[in-house]
């Protein structure tokens, strides 16, 4: 029945759910779908290394490497809000990728400047809800512990993230775990701008996001 309904409500173009491969997810109240599932619209990037299967962004491919790092980036702008989603990290030995927010594109340029919730593996750390200023101040503004996140971890597996950001804080969350709390204390860091979906320049690997949805913060 479930099935069934997924492929009526997929001819009709009707539904606040999303239609995977088991079940249709339910939005929940006060949140919109920032990404429908089938197509790019809202969002713009070098689509070479960016593609849609079973209603999720796939950034990468894990049978060559990535030259730089790429971004999927919304084409609107958010400022207090709180952003769902699950992502997926696969490959062999090499596994980085990110999740951008309150971020701008350097103009004619792959990078963007902003925060970065981050996900991956470096050294012996799983870095996954750390905290990263991408090409701004380029370092970690908060390294989250690992004992209740790797414990809560599904190596390659769907992991939920959620991104909280209102005024000066900012809070982030893998699989229900908080990594992240941190309030920014210096001048002249945008509080809004885009959200981008990154796969790190590198080995073969994929990153993926899927059910990606926004409430906006008054």
């Amino acid at each position: 029945m479930n099935k069934l309904i997924c492929i009526l409500m997929t001819l009709f173009a009707f539904s606040p759910l999303i239609c995977e491969a088991k079940e249709p997810v339910k939005l929940e109240k006060g949140f919109e779908w920032i990404f429908d599932g089938k197509t790019f619209k809202g969002w713009e990037g070098n689509l070479k290394w960016f593609r849609i299967e079973a209603g999720a962004i796939i950034a990468g491919d894990l049978e060559k490497a990535v030259p730089n790092n790429e971004f999927l980036c919304s084409t609107k702008e958010y400022g207090d809000f709180e952003l769902r989603l699950q992502a997926r990290l696969v490959g062999n030995d090499y596994r980085n990728a990110g999740i951008q927010f309150r971020s701008k594109r350097i103009e004619n340029h792959h990078e963007v400047i902003g925060y970065q919730c981050d996900m991956g593996v470096m050294g012996e750390n799983n870095i996954w809800g750390w905290l990263y200023d991408e090409s701004r101040r380029n370092k970690f503004l908060v390294e989250a512990p690992q004992k209740p996140v790797v414990d809560h971890f599904k190596k390659d597996g769907w992991n939920d993230v959620v991104i909280r950001c209102q005024g000066a804080k900012i809070k982030v969350a893998i699989n229900g775990i908080k990594t992240v709390e941190y309030v920014e204390k210096e001048a002249g860091i945008a509080r809004a701008g885009i959200i981008g979906l990154q796969v790190h320049g590198g080995p073969a690997q994929e990153a993926s996001y899927r059910r990606i949805r926004i409430k906006l913060l008054k």
